[in-house]
């Protein structure tokens, strides 16, 4: 479904679980959270255009933008992904590939400005209680999101993007409950607050150095 016609800055958001909003309302997501922060800002953004969903991989995702019809391009775009990849034990080079290949993707969509993508690294999952309560390694989750996180980190800066680091930010929901939501492992309100307020200013300092 392409978005409606609109003279207001577009956002399309592509992602999983976090960036649907899972576990908390709509308007609480990051996206959803961010386009508020921003109108706040004085940059009237439309309705955001979420291609997401909870469980993606990088491989799902690509799949999901072929088949969606999106229109042309995008005032900006933000990509987080790769949390399910070290969930199902999928490989970092094969992660690498397809991340890659998803950043060239957003690109397309932002127009082919540089500085309208904005890529998130990926949460730490294993120091929510749904991780703790896994079976699984705490520190090897860790480890895991660290290498993914290297990789999405590496490739986006030799693209020249915009990358936010908010995983030292994800754990410390091992202390703070009130940034988990009610599922146990999917970040709250709060958290999605917080990740909006530090791309908020990102994104409106790129348009206003336009």
């Amino acid at each position: 479904m392409q978005p409606a016609a609109s003279n207001k800055p577009t956002y399309l958001a592509l992602g999983d679980s976090y960036t649907v909003g899972e576990g908390v309302e709509q308007a609480q997501s990051f996206p959803f959270q961010l386009a508020a922060q921003l109108r706040a800002r004085g940059l009237d953004v439309d309705v955001p255009q979420v291609i997401a969903k909870t469980g993606w991989t990088t491989s799902e995702l690509l799949e999901a933008i072929a088949a969606a019809d999106l229109g042309d391009s995008f005032s900006f775009v933000t990509l987080l992904i790769g949390v399910n990849n070290q969930y199902r034990g999928e490989s970092p080079e094969v992660y690498q590939q397809e991340f890659t290949e998803l950043l060239q993707i957003a690109l397309h969509y932002a127009g082919g400005i540089a500085a309208h993508v904005f890529v998130i690294s990926i949460p730490d999952w294993g120091i929510t209680p749904y991780g703790q309560e896994s079976g699984r390694e705490r520190p090897l989750i860790s480890l895991e999101i660290n290498e993914f996180n290297r990789i999405n980190k590496a490739v986006s800066e030799a693209a020249g993007l915009s990358y936010t680091d908010i995983t030292p930010a994800s754990r410390l929901a091992g202390t703070d409950p009130s940034l988990v939501a009610t599922d146990g492992l999917h970040p709250s309100e709060k958290m999605y607050r917080a990740w909006a307020q530090r791309l908020a200013g990102t994104i409106a300092g790129a348009f206003q150095s336009a």
